[in-house]
């Protein structure tokens, strides 16, 4: 019986919503951001069918046929997580693998109940990784999906937070979930709830903010910070989560630093010596404060947040026979567009992207400038040379890939 108040709402939206409207809560982007994002949980019952995302077939597909690796699969039971070597071994004949999943291992250890934890799935599944991209674009955080396949009466993780918020989308099965509010905050990534162990376990043993069971095609959607606790009941439950590695003041703050560090390294009377006999630091922290904040005041932190960003996601896939085609046979009439999730920035004549930079002359920017909206374009519309060097480093894509 939930003791939370749930959205039972219709997940329609008006056309070119995003997936936060479409697929996960109903609400618009600035009603969640207005009433819901980093402060309370919210379930939205019946808010999709997720089939087309992923399936308790996928589960297997991934397990005994792709070839996969720790750390793409952890394994855990009564809050522990077992050592990688009880669920790996050799790839065989051919290869020098030697920690490839072992599906006989894996189907023993599921079978005495153990949840299997298949991680970085924006990374091995399609379907999901294209979610979480369109989710990632419309919220501006990172986002990174990990799928729960728990056996039937079973628990995988004690109560504990996570340092990140996480949309959780129950796909098959059925688990009850348990919320606490938070004993730590709004925590930064260094800021575990292992730090905290003994006051998560108190929490816990207290009155649910949240006591549910999610079915599936139901979302629920934690804020980082807040306790959670899940079971499985009576079948096999699979859900994915989906965490938003968001970006902080904090972080933004250590940003601003770094940028004004750097500029003092360029600042002779900071590089300076110490007078001799100083046997502390009063004497010189006024002018080194005065330093410091005139540093913090002119320091430009966007190009260090960009850049670190950039370097939280991948830009789609990119095909080498399917781009190798594209180059060759390159023409006026070749249709092509912005590789999609690459970040892309125009800063003067310079273009940063996820694969990089190029510098462009005056006679190229406005084309350049035209590509950034993502839409398809005629290559003799943009430059026939342009295209070509574009498609070579992997910034523009045939328009049907």
């Amino acid at each position: 019986m939930s003791t939370f108040r749930t959205t039972l709402q219709d997940v329609g939206a008006a056309p070119g919503a995003g997936v936060l409207e479409t697929r996960l809560t109903g609400l618009s982007t600035e009603e969640f951001a207005r009433d819901v994002w980093a402060r309370k949980p919210l379930l939205t019952r019946r808010a999709s069918d997720f089939s087309d995302l992923f399936s308790a077939e996928a589960v297997d597909e991934l397990i005994s046929r792709r070839g996969l690796r720790t750390p793409f699969l952890r394994v855990a039971k009564d809050g522990s997580t077992l050592p990688d070597a009880t669920f790996t071994s050799s790839a065989g004949v051919g290869a020098t693998i030697s920690d490839q999943l072992d599906d006989t291992a894996l189907w023993r250890a599921f079978a005495d109940g153990a949840t299997l934890v298949l991680q970085a799935l924006q990374r091995t599944w399609g379907p999901v990784g294209e979610f979480g991209a369109r989710l990632s674009a419309q919220l501006g955080h990172p986002v990174q999906a990990n799928a729960y396949v728990t056996p039937p009466q079973s628990r995988g993780f004690d109560a504990h937070y996570d340092v990140h918020d996480v949309f959780v989308l129950q796909i098959a099965g059925t688990k009850r979930w348990l919320v606490h509010e938070p004993v730590q905050p709004d925590p930064l990534r260094d800021q575990p709830w292992t730090d905290h162990r003994s006051a998560v376990a108190e929490a816990a043993r207290g009155a649910a903010h949240l006591d549910t069971v999610l079915e599936p095609g139901d979302v629920l959607y934690l804020p980082r910070g807040w306790l959670h606790a899940a079971e499985a009941l009576g079948g096999v439950s699979v859900h994915l989560t989906l965490g938003i590695h968001t970006w902080t003041r904090y972080a933004l703050a250590e940003q601003l630093a770094q940028a004004a560090l750097a500029a003092l390294r360029d600042d002779p009377w900071m590089r300076s010596t110490l007078p001799l006999g100083v046997d502390g630091p009063d004497g010189e922290l006024g002018m080194i404060r005065e330093h410091l904040l005139a540093a913090v005041t002119k320091a430009d932190p966007a190009p260090l947040f960009h850049r670190a960003r950039c370097g939280q996601g991948r830009p789609a896939p990119l095909g080498p026979l399917a781009q190798l085609t594209a180059v060759d046979g390159l023409g006026p009439d070749t249709p092509v567009r912005l590789r999609a999730a690459l970040e892309a920035r125009l800063e003067g004549s310079r273009l940063t992207t996820r694969v990089g930079w190029l510098d462009f002359s005056e006679e190229d920017l406005p084309s350049v400038s035209r590509l950034l909206d993502g839409q398809a374009r005629a290559a003799g519309e943009l430059g026939v040379a342009l295209v070509g060097r574009l498609l070579r480093a992997g910034v523009l894509v045939p328009a049907g890939e």
